[in-house]
C-alpha cells in the first residue's frame, strides 16, 4: 500500500525576504562600522599645537653659558656676590678662579633665586689634608637654605649622606662620580622651589635633580626640609627666591664657570 505524502509548494517568497534581511543587516552593520570609524579617526593636524612658541636659547660653546643664563662668575671678580653678612665678599680671585679664604666667611649671590638650573665648577685642593668632613669640605645652599655638598670623596670615607654629591644628611647619591683631588669637577643641578601655603604649612616640597661630571647622582629627589647638622630637616616658609650661599667650611675649596638659569 502506497502512502502520499502532500508536498508544500516551494516558498519562494520567504527565500526572497530572507535574503533581503540578510543583505540589509550586512550592509547595515557595514555602514555602521564605516560610521564609527569616520568619526573616531584622527586627523594628523588635530593633535599639533602649534602655540606658544618656545623662546629660542643658544647654548653655548664649550665652556660658555647657554644665551639665557645669568653669570655669577666668570673669573673677573665677585661683583655678582657679598659676604652672607652683608659685607663685601672677600674670597681670593685668581687665574679666573675664586677660592676660600678659610674663616673669612660664606658667601651668597646679590640677587636671589628660586627655581633654576645651575652650573657650578668645583675643585678640593690638589694637596691632601685631613679626612672625613674635614678634607676639601664646602657645600651650595640653595635659596641659602638647602646644602649639596662639596667634599673630596676620592678614596675618602665618611657617612654616605654626607659625602660629595648627597643632598647633605638627607639623600645619598646614587653614584660616587668624584674625580681625585685638584681636578675640576662640575654639579649641573635642577632644583624646584619649595611652596608654601598662607598659614606657613607646605604646599609643595622642594626638589632636585644633579649629574654630577656628567653623572647622575640625584634623580628628582624630595627635599625634606632645610639643611641642619643634628636632628631632623623642616621646613620654615620663606620668600619664593633667595640668595644662593656658597659655604666656608674652613677649606681652601675653588669655584668657577658659575652661571644660573631662572626656570
Amino acid at each position: 500500500m502506497s502512502t502520499f505524502i502532500k508536498k508544500e509548494p516551494f516558498n519562494t517568497q520567504y527565500i526572497i525576504d530572507a535574503m533581503k534581511n540578510k543583505y540589509f543587516i550586512s550592509s547595515f552593520l557595514l555602514l555602521t562600522f564605516f560610521f564609527f570609524i569616520r568619526v573616531n579617526a584622527q586627523r594628523p593636524e588635530e593633535s599639533e599645537v602649534w602655540e606658544p612658541v618656545p623662546e629660542v636659547v643658544t647654548p653655548g660653546e664649550g665652556n660658555l653659558p647657554p644665551s639665557d643664563a645669568v653669570v655669577l662668575f666668570d673669573g673677573k671678580d665677585l661683583s655678582q656676590w657679598e659676604a652672607s653678612n652683608g659685607n663685601d665678599a672677600s674670597w681670593n680671585v685668581h687665574d679666573k678662579i675664586m677660592t676660600i679664604v678659610p674663616k673669612s666667611g660664606s658667601i651668597r649671590t646679590k640677587r636671589s633665586f628660586g627655581d633654576c638650573q645651575l652650573h657650578i665648577e668645583w675643585r678640593t685642593p690638589e694637596k691632601v689634608e685631613g679626612n672625613g668632613q674635614g678634607r676639601g669640605n664646602s657645600g651650595i645652599f640653595l635659596m641659602g637654605k638647602y646644602e649639596l655638598q662639596v667634599l673630596d670623596s676620592y678614596n675618602n670615607v665618611t657617612y654616605s649622606n654626607g659625602q660629595a654629591g648627597s643632598i647633605y644628611k638627607q639623600h645619598i647619591p646614587l653614584v660616587n662620580a668624584c674625580k681625585a683631588p685638584g681636578e675640576w669637577q662640575s654639579y649641573d643641578i635642577i632644583f624646584t622651589a619649595p611652596r608654601f601655603n598662607e598659614d606657613g604649612t607646605v604646599k609643595k616640597a622642594a626638589r632636585i635633580t644633579v649629574l654630577q661630571n656628567g653623572v647622575l647622582i640625584q634623580n628628582n629627589v624630595k627635599i625634606e626640609g632645610g639643611t641642619v647638622f643634628a636632628g631632623k630637616p623642616v621646613y620654615e616658609k620663606h620668600p619664593e627666591k633667595l640668595p644662593l650661599l656658597l659655604q666656608d667650611h674652613n677649606n681652601p675649596v675653588s669655584y668657577r664657570n658659575i652661571w644660573i638659569r631662572e626656570l
